[in-house]
């Protein structure tokens, strides 16, 4: 198995863990997508991005194998952390256990936001306002 599409654990809780996979595929007259497969339990749940108007996937351009994002954002669908926030989205969303596929967009914006704000630190108490 390549490299690409190597299973990888995330272990949510004591309960809950997944194996997933992300890869990128072709369909004949669909643009390309990427695809992040959470499996668990026997049940598949595909999360599909495809490209389009304002969207890309994978190596576009500069893009990378895994990589999604429109104008304003973009993720790594290989890094843990960005996989959890799509799992954490769509529990939150109750989608999820699910056998079957979701569109990937429409959860994007909001692990992309959730991202943004886990990787900006708090301001201290005692700092002044900003300009």
């Amino acid at each position: 198995m390549s490299d690409q599409r190597r299973r990888r654990t995330l272990v949510v809780d004591e309960t809950t863990t997944y194996v997933w996979t992300v890869r990128h595929r072709h369909e004949v007259g669909e643009p390309c997508q990427e695809v992040l497969t959470l499996h668990r339990d026997g049940v598949r749940t595909q999360f599909i991005f495809r490209g389009g108007e304002g969207r890309y996937v994978g190596s576009v351009a500069y893009g990378h194998s895994g990589g999604v994002g429109d104008r304003h954002h973009h993720l790594n669908l290989h890094e843990p952390g960005v996989v959890r926030a799509f799992v954490d989205e769509a529990v939150k969303r109750e989608l999820l256990p699910l056998d079957g596929e979701l569109d990937g967009w429409e959860l994007f914006t909001a692990v992309a936001l959730s991202r943004a704000a886990a990787a900006t630190p708090e301001v201290p108490p005692d700092c002044p306002p900003g300009p």
